[in-house]
This record gives C-alpha cells, structure tokens and sequence, in this order.
C-alpha cells in the first residue's frame, strides 16, 4: 500500500511538473515563430534536441538562418551564445583556450589559464567541418564530459551546454569530413531544406522593411535544465523500449533480421543511437503536450537519430540507395 501511495505521488508530481512545462513550451515556440518563419520541423527538432540534453548538427546550404536560429534560441532560452567560424586555420587553443605566462608584482611567475570561446552554454560551430581533425577533436571532451583539460587540469563548461554546429551538405572542396566519433556525440543531425513559398515571402518582407522582430527571454537555464530532468522523468512504455530496440539492432548489418540490410550497410548505430531515442522521443512528446511517448514519435526522430550514425555500402550506393531509404526500411520493420 505504502509502495503504491509512493508510485501515485511521484506520478502526480511529474504530471504538475509537465504541466508547467507544456505551458513554457508553447511560450518558447510562439516567441522563436516571431523570428524565424517557416521551418517548424527544424525549430521543433533543435528542441527536442535541447531538451534531451544534447548537440545538434544542422545541415544545409547557407542562407537558411542556421545562425540566426542559434541566436533565437539563446535569447529565448535564456542562455549565453557565442559563435566559432570553423577556418582551416583554426587551432584547437582558439576554441577551448590557453594558459599564459604571467608576473606578479613580486616577480613570481604562474600560469593563467584565459578560457576560449567554448565557454559559453550555447556554442555555435559554424561550419564545423572547414577545421583541421585536430580542431575537430577539441570539441569531443566537451561535448561528451562538459569540460575541457589543458596542462593536466580540467575546466568545467557553464551548465548547461549545448553544441549547434552547421554544415553545407554541397560544397566540400577544402573540407575535413567528421570522423564518426565525434558526428556520434550529436545526438541528432537536423537537415535544413528551403522554407515554403509562403514563409520565404514573410521572411523577405520582415527583413528588409527595417521593423525586424527581437526575441525576448522565456526561460533561462536552470529552468531548462529543470525541464531536461523532466524529460528523463517521463514514462516509457515497455513496448516502446522494444521498438527502439528492434530499431536500433536491425540497421547492424552483422545479425539484422530485414532482408538486404547485411549487403546494403557497412556499419549500423551503436548503443548511443537507442540511448538518444529513449530521451528524444520523450522529448517530443512533451513539446507535444504529452506525458508519455508513442510510437509515432520514435518514427518521426527516426532519421535524425540514426542518418549520422549509419552509412551504406558502395554497392547500395551504386543502385540509387542511400541511408534515408534504408531507415524507412527499419522504420517500417517496427511500425
């Protein structure tokens, strides 16, 4: 009895909890949507991301207010934002920062580390893949442990931190792929496509009349990372813990029960894959008003969960078969 009065409480706590934050919710959405027209689906997946407690990649060809959207959100939620160009110049000091010699007034020398732009709680790369692999990597223990080590000592990241790099999915003339390590601690690549006609009309209307929207603070980051605690609170059914399984475990081409897959993929998402789906699928389904996930989340994030985390043989590629299709496969195999 003490058990079940326990279990009713707790639910009913996170049920006053979600209500308060489905409210917050739908102020941040509203007040993102008066800067940024069109591209629902991407404001809504960078969120999700967000409250999942994750980084996100953005993909797409410039021009389609990456950056601007960065900026939105740390207005709205509250958040410090600083912006890296990604060059291939850069060096990893540039972004995490250095320790300098100093001397005191008594002549005694020491060190003072002067920290880099990464410490800040909403981090724009731009273009991240323009910098050298030994850029690139800087960024991993940040991204995985929220800190960064220089001369032996670490350096804690302000909380919370998030990463929202951008890549042009075209022009990969002096480039540097991602290695997969690091495109694995993104826990979703978003891939931004051109707005509607209706929304690229009100985008160049809005812009150039000299009355462009400012966003304003909703929330600020304690609250944020009050709602990310939500999100790890929200029941899973049991069905859905299978259906990511079952997601996850046949795009491995190793034992994957759908036919083709072991010819057409040469490597499938690890365990990290059905870790982020457990947190974004909730995610949504409190962006959504809901207390608990559904199916029908797990196939609407399907694809920014696994198209970083899975490629497809050259054979696949020679017949016209790329990584969307193979997700809509597996997609299909759980629905």
């Amino acid at each position: 009895m003490q058990r079940d009065t326990t279990a009713a409480a707790a639910a009913s706590e996170i049920e006053q909890d979600a209500d308060r934050a489905i409210e917050r919710l739908a102020g941040m959405k509203a007040e993102i949507g008066r800067v940024i027209f069109g591209q629902e689906n991407v404001v809504e997946e960078v969120l999700i991301a967000l409250l999942a407690g994750g980084h996100a990649l953005l993909v797409g060809v410039p021009g389609l207010a990456k950056t601007r959207l960065a900026e939105t959100l740390g207005t709205v939620l509250g958040l410090t934002e600083k912006r890296i160009q990604f060059t291939p110049d850069l060096m990893p000091a540039d972004i995490i920062g250095s320790e300098v010699l100093e001397e005191d007034s008594g002549g005694r020398q020491h060190f003072r580390f002067i920290e880099g732009p990464i410490f800040t709680q909403l981090l724009m790369a731009d273009e991240i893949n323009r910098a050298s692999p030994r850029t690139q990597a800087a960024l991993l223990q940040a991204m995985q442990e929220r800190k960064v080590t220089v001369a032996g000592h670490d350096h804690r990241l302000p909380a919370p931190f998030h990463v929202l790099a951008t890549q042009n999915p075209i022009e990969q003339e002096g480039t540097y792929p991602l290695p997969e390590a690091q495109l694995d601690r993104f826990i979703m690549q978003i891939d931004v496509d051109y707005p509607s006609v209706a929304a690229e009309r009100q985008m160049m209307i809005a812009t150039t009349s000299g009355n462009e929207a400012r966003p304003q603070a909703v929330i600020d980051g304690p609250e944020l990372m009050a709602m990310q605690a939500l999100v790890r609170r929200l029941p899973v059914g049991e069905s859905l813990v299978e259906a990511i399984l079952q997601l996850v475990r046949a795009g491995r081409p190793e034992a994957s029960p759908v036919d083709g897959i072991a010819e057409q993929v040469a490597w499938g998402p690890g365990p990290r894959a059905s870790q982020a789906l457990m947190l974004v699928t909730r995610a949504r389904a409190l962006l959504g008003g809901r207390l608990a996930p559904s199916l029908e989340d797990l196939q609407a994030l399907a694809g920014p969960v696994l198209r970083h985390r899975m490629a497809v043989t050259f054979a696949a590629r020679a017949d016209g078969i790329g990584v969307e299709d193979v997700i809509e496969r597996l997609v299909r195999h759980v629905g």
